[in-house]
């Protein structure tokens, strides 16, 4: 049996391939619950310290699998959305709360919770044939995977009402000038190792502090000076204890180039 979720590990970065290509890597049962399981393995895996989301053959992610959600429907299942606080939620919260870099290796389509995924990334690389679609009314449903919280944070709020409720396909070049891309390359060949290589780059730096950093920016988003204020305080406490800091300053003193450990 095919595994549905690839986990690959070059030093110290790990990359998660979503493979079901010949579904376009839509979210199946198996799928999302292989994704959940291995974010939660992340968290505290200290030999990881920068993670890849990929997707298979051409596409990113379709989304949820809907010839799998028709059947959840026709059996008449009392919560037939059930699979969000099962599944997409717990995704949700471990990609975005990750206390390491996430890049989105985005080739090809990503739509619905395909897309949202890839929101929950620090960065985004794509190619000339990504795009997003925020499929979710073309079938009748809301927004899930975190997209009511990260894509107003990425686009503004007046367009993140029109992606959601006019559904339409957001192409690559688009995409780059509304903050949906980070990067985006030349070749679609190309979007996977550019996204490894970035990743490698940040694994090799002080990712306490990245980690830090990330937490700091979400209370921030949310909060008032004042707790921006405490989170920074608070950040600073444990990046100024980190084996890390003293060394990169003790590096910067005597002009010599600073080797990050990750502790």
């Amino acid at each position: 049996m095919t595994e549905p979720l690839l986990v690959d590990r070059t030093d110290a970065v790990v990359t998660l391939t979503l493979n079901r290509p010949n579904a376009m890597n839509a979210l199946d049962v198996a799928l999302k619950e292989a994704l959940r399981d291995a974010l939660a393995e992340l968290e505290t895996d200290r030999s990881c310290r920068a993670v890849v989301l990929a997707g298979a053959g051409g596409s990113f992610s379709a989304g949820q699998d809907l010839r799998e959600h028709v059947a959840t429907l026709e059996n008449a299942a009392s919560d037939p959305l059930g699979t969000v606080r099962a599944h997409y939620n717990p995704i949700a919260a471990r990609l975005a709360n990750l206390p390491k870099p996430v890049i989105a290796a985005v080739r090809g389509m990503a739509a619905g919770a395909g897309a949202s995924l890839a929101f929950l990334a620090d960065i985004r690389i794509g190619g000339p044939t990504t795009s997003f679609l925020m499929a979710f009314a073309k079938v009748g449903l809301a927004a899930d995977t975190g997209a009511s919280w990260t894509l107003p944070r990425l686009v503004g709020h007046a367009k993140a009402v029109e992606l959601l409720l006019l559904a339409e396909p957001v192409r690559a070049e688009e995409a780059c000038r509304l903050g949906l891309l980070n990067r985006m390359t030349d070749d679609d060949e190309q979007v996977l190792p550019v996204a490894q290589e970035l990743a490698a780059r940040l694994a090799a730096g002080p990712t306490v502090a990245y980690g830090a950093i990330k937490r700091q920016l979400s209370i921030a988003d949310a909060g008032t000076l004042a707790d921006a204020l405490a989170a920074e305080a608070q950040a600073q406490s444990i990046c100024g204890a980190t084996a890390d800091h003293r060394a990169a300053t003790l590096a910067f003193v005597g002009k010599q180039k600073p080797v990050f450990e990750g502790r």
